[in-house]
C-alpha cells in the first residue's frame, strides 16, 4: 500500500477527522494528571521491513510504556515482530483497521468488517482481546465511532501529532514541536513501522526533555485513561 500511513497534516497542527463524531473518541488523558503517553502507528507498508527494530528496542532497553495500534496486514506479515510487543509487559497493543482504509469513505457494513478484522486476528491467534482502535489516517465519522463501540472499543486519537513521517521535518523541528506543546495528558503520534523518518533519533530527545526533564510519567492510554493515581515512576 504505496505510503499507507501517511498521517495527511503539517508538524505543529494537530490532525483533525474529516467529519466531526459525536461519539466518544478519546484524545487526551485528564488534564490534572502530570502523564503522556508514546503511541505508534503499525501500517501496512510497500517497502522496507515495516518495522523500527531500533526504536523499538530503545523503548524495550528504557522500559518505556506505550501503546501501538497495528492494522490486520500489517500483523499478517510481522508475526515475530508483533510477538515481541506483546512480550512486553509496559507495551500495550490496540487496533488500527483491517486494511488500513479511508473510513468515513465505507459503508457502515465495510467499517464494520475494517474494525472487527484485526480485532479477530488478534483474538484468534494471540489470545488478546482488543479494546482500542485507532482509525486509519485519523479519518472518522459518526459510523465509525459507533460501530468501534458495538466491537468494544474506544476511539483512540491524539493531542500532538510528530510529523515523522513528513521527511522534510528535521529531528530538531519534530523535537522542539513536541516538547514545546507537551502538556498534562498529552497523547503524542509517532510511528513504528519504519514510516517515521527519524523517530529513532526523536524518541530519546523528546523522552529526555519530556521525562527525565520536565517530570512528565509515561503512561499507556489504558493508563493514561485510569488517571494518576496507577502512575509509576519512569525508569531512568
Amino acid at each position: 500500500m504505496k505510503r499507507a500511513c501517511l498521517v495527511l497534516i503539517l508538524a505543529g497542527i494537530a490532525a483533525r477527522p474529516s467529519v466531526e463524531a459525536a461519539g466518544t473518541v478519546f484524545t487526551r488523558g485528564p488534564a490534572s494528571c502530570h502523564a503522556i503517553a508514546f503511541t505508534f502507528d503499525l501500517c501496512p507498508v510497500s517497502e522496507g521491513t515495516g518495522f523500527d527494530a531500533p526504536l523499538v528496542s530503545y523503548l524495550i532497553e528504557h522500559h518505556v510504556p506505550a501503546t501501538f495500534f497495528a492494522s490486520g496486514r500489517w500483523i499478517e506479515t510481522h508475526d515475530a515482530e508483533f510477538r515481541r510487543l506483546i512480550a512486553q509487559p509496559f507495551f500495550e497493543v490496540g487496533t488500527h483497521g483491517e486494511a488500513h482504509a479511508h473510513m468515513p469513505r465505507l459503508s457502515a457494513t465495510a467499517q464494520a468488517a475494517e474494525v472487527a478484522g484485526p480485532i479477530r486476528t488478534l483474538l484468534e491467534r494471540y489470545r488478546l482481546s482488543a479494546t482500542l482502535f485507532r482509525p486509519p489516517y485519523g479519518e472518522y465519522n459518526d459510523t465509525t465511532v459507533h460501530v468501534a463501540e458495538a466491537a468494544g472499543q474506544t476511539t483512540v486519537m491524539w493531542s500532538i501529532v510528530s510529523g515523522d513521517p513528513y521527511k522534510k521535518l528535521t529531528t530538531a523541528a519534530i523535537v522542539n514541536d513536541v516538547v514545546g506543546r507537551a502538556k498534562n495528558g498529552s497523547v503524542i503520534i509517532f510511528h513504528a513501522n519504519g514510516r517515521g523518518w527519524r523517530t529513532k533519533d526523536i524518541l530519546p530527545l523528546v523522552y529526555a526533555q519530556l521525562v527525565t526533564t520536565k517530570g512528565f510519567a509515561p503512561k499507556t492510554i489504558s493508563g493514561l485513561r485510569a488517571g494518576c493515581a496507577n502512575a509509576t515512576a519512569p525508569l531512568r
